[in-house]
């Protein structure tokens, strides 16, 4: 049993992974706004991985998504700011703690509600990559305090109810495939 566990964390870990690696690479990671500004949804395969499979899957796929942001930093930085991400602080460890936090708040309301869990782990973990990369960054002084209220208030704000749509509606439907067989459809493989 434990070996048929350790098949569906591994597939669901790359899968997820691969996912990540996707919307980094394409503009389907980042959602143009109005307001000028992007909203960043590649932090929500960690999340989802770490309601479906653990605080472990969580932290490895935010360690490819932040792996992913030092190599872009390093090979195809955008701007001048994008620069400071080729140091690991920035662009790796604060996205370590995406999956973590998403899977501590999911742990604490998980049981008879399950929905509300997920939306709930999909905003922690967003507001955990805000934060602790805008802390990075002032810490840094890459930043000022104005700005990362600015982009916060403008960015972090929305992702975070981003997320928790996407974990929610993600999260239900593959709730929802294991309840109808009592397993997820993985499970099923021999």
């Amino acid at each position: 049993m434990a070996e048929k566990s350790d098949v569906r964390r591994i597939a669901v870990t790359g899968v997820l992974s691969a996912l990540s690696i996707a919307l980094f690479l394409t503009p389907f990671g980042y959602i143009p706004t109005p307001l000028g500004v992007s909203l960043t949804v590649v932090h929500v395969p960690a999340i989802i991985g770490a309601v479906l499979e653990g605080p472990v899957v969580g932290i490895v796929i935010g360690g490819i998504f932040g792996a992913t942001a030092l190599v872009k930093a390093a090979i195809a930085p955008q701007g001048p700011i994008d620069l400071v991400f080729v140091n690991p602080l920035i662009s790796v460890l604060p996205r370590l703690l995406i999956g973590l936090a998403a899977w501590v708040v999911y742990s604490a309301f998980r049981g008879k509600w399950t929905g509300v869990a997920a939306a709930m782990a999909g905003i922690a973990g967003s507001l955990t990559n805000s934060v602790f990369v805008l802390g990075a960054l002032l810490i840094f002084r890459v930043i000022a305090p104005a700005v990362a209220g600015a982009i916060f208030v403008t960015n972090g704000l929305l992702e975070a109810a981003l997320a928790a749509v996407l974990t929610f509606g993600v999260v239900a439907v593959w709730k929802g495939i294991e309840s109808r067989t009592g397993k997820a459809k993985l499970a099923e493989e021999k």
